[in-house]
Parts: C-alpha cells; sequence; structure tokens
C-alpha cells in the first residue's frame, strides 16, 4: 500500500537549462558547437535529477549543416526515450543552423528583439585568380579526378562546378525545409517568403509560426511549472589551460570567425 508524500517532502519541479552558444562547427576550437563537445552536457541535461523539461537557451547566427542536425537528433532521441517535452529559448538570433537547432523543441520562444529564420544554404568564396597573376604567381595544381579541384578560388570559376555546387545546395535546403515542416507542422505561415533564407525579428517571426511566442526563459516555466520550479544549467566545460589563457591565438581565430557569422545579422 501506498501512501501519498505530504506536500512538504515533494521537491519542486526541475528543469533542465542548456545553453547553445556559439557558431556550429565540428571544429575543437573553442566557442564553437559540436555534437561531439556537447553530447556528454546533453546527456547529463536529460538524465540527472528526472527534470520536468529541457529548455535549449540558443544564441547562434548557424555553421555546419552535419553538426546542426546531429545535435538536434541527440535532443529529439533523448526527448523521446525519457518522455521529456522541450522547450527552446531564442536570444539574439537563431538563424540557419541556429534556428535548425531551435526546432528540436517542441515549443519556440522568442525575445521582441530576435532575430530569427534564414532557412537557406550558402556557400562563399573568393576569385583570387587575377590577384595572384599580379604578382607572377602562377597556380600549379595536379590531380587525379576532374572534379577534385573544383570551386578552387585560385582558378576561374566553371560553370559546370557552379551546377553541381547548386545542386548540393537545393538538396541541403530541400532537408531543411522538411526539418521545419516536420517540426513546426500546421504552426507555419504559408508565406512563399518563408524559406528564401530572410529573417524575422521578434513577433514577425511569430507570425510565421517560426516561434510560438514572446518569452524568456525564467518567467515561462515558471508559469507552466509553478514559482518553485528548480533551474540546472548546463554549458560547455573549458579546460584547465583555457582557464589560464592557453590557446589565445586559436580563440582569437575562432572570435573572429564568430564576428563574421554574427555580422550577417548586425550583431
Amino acid at each position: 500500500m501506498k501512501f501519498p508524500i505530504p506536500s512538504r517532502f515533494r521537491r519542486s519541479p526541475c528543469v533542465a537549462v542548456i545553453r547553445l552558444t556559439g557558431v556550429i562547427a565540428s571544429s575543437k576550437r573553442g566557442g564553437t558547437l559540436s555534437d561531439s563537445d556537447l553530447a556528454p552536457m546533453i546527456e547529463r541535461a536529460f538524465r540527472k535529477g528526472k527534470p520536468s523539461a529541457v529548455a535549449l537557451v540558443i544564441n547562434s547566427p548557424g555553421g555546419s549543416v552535419a553538426q546542426s542536425s546531429l545535435i538536434t537528433s541527440r535532443i529529439r532521441r533523448l526527448a523521446s526515450e525519457r518522455n521529456i517535452k522541450v522547450y527552446a529559448f531564442v536570444e539574439d538570433v537563431a538563424a540557419s543552423g541556429g534556428y535548425w537547432l531551435a526546432c528540436a523543441a517542441d515549443e519556440i520562444w522568442v525575445d521582441a528583439g530576435s532575430i530569427v529564420g534564414s532557412i537557406g544554404v550558402i556557400y562563399a568564396t573568393f576569385g583570387l585568380q587575377d590577384f595572384i597573376g599580379k604578382f607572377g604567381i602562377e597556380r600549379r595544381v595536379h590531380t587525379a579526378g576532374e572534379s577534385k579541384s573544383m570551386l578552387d578560388p585560385f582558378r576561374p570559376e566553371r560553370q559546370e562546378d557552379v551546377t553541381k555546387l547548386k545542386g548540393w545546395q537545393a538538396q541541403i535546403h530541400d532537408t531543411f525545409i522538411e526539418h521545419v515542416r516536420s517540426a513546426r507542422g500546421s504552426r507555419l505561415n504559408d508565406s512563399a517568403e518563408l524559406f528564401t533564407g530572410d529573417v524575422w525579428v521578434g513577433s514577425s517571426s511569430v507570425d510565421m509560426g517560426l516561434a510560438d511566442g514572446i518569452g524568456h526563459v525564467v518567467p515561462k516555466m515558471k508559469e507552466i511549472f509553478g514559482a518553485k520550479v528548480r533551474f540546472l544549467q548546463y554549458g560547455p566545460k573549458r579546460g584547465l589551460f583555457q582557464r589560464l589563457g592557453g590557446r589565445l591565438i586559436e580563440d582569437a581565430v575562432s572570435v573572429a570567425e564568430e564576428r563574421i557569422h554574427y555580422g550577417r545579422f548586425g550583431l
């Protein structure tokens, strides 16, 4: 026979908060988000303390398609296995791969100033063949396989290479669109602009169905789980060498790359 536990001995609901901040990449440089680096943290967040929910706090301009997909798949698998609802809260930006991550959640909440969307695929490089020519530099490339040097920035662009690239981009874009449609379902606006790579701010993203409303993690979780809800914070851990100031050059490069990604959105 089971006896009810007095309310004073019952533990308050717990929400695991996972912070996902930075460019998404497989690089091991500090400040990037990858599935291998995040895996232990995400696994702990879903398993430790029997959380009532998991909240993703996202601030990312995007990055690697594969890493975005791997991280999202891990979150959805654990949410299904543990029967835990996931909420996403966007800070400055959840664009491109950052929005891919947000779609791991059952609900997406944004700030009035959050930049959301950019559902598209981009490839950017330079054409440097004329530049090196001015300095008398000759580019020498020897390959086995006619496509091994495609899109080489030191050689004139070939239309057949561009055609192949656009085919890859279209395939990835279709996968991205399907991911968003699967996650958001009937909440999505039927606007033709939705999947053009455009972005929306705050309430406009709600109107487009990309988000469910304006809300922040602490007040929204208290609204849902009560004023006594507890928060367990999870974020990437830095090694001792990093904490003591090591890898300064590597981190400086990482910061420069982040500035480029965030700069696309005026951040």
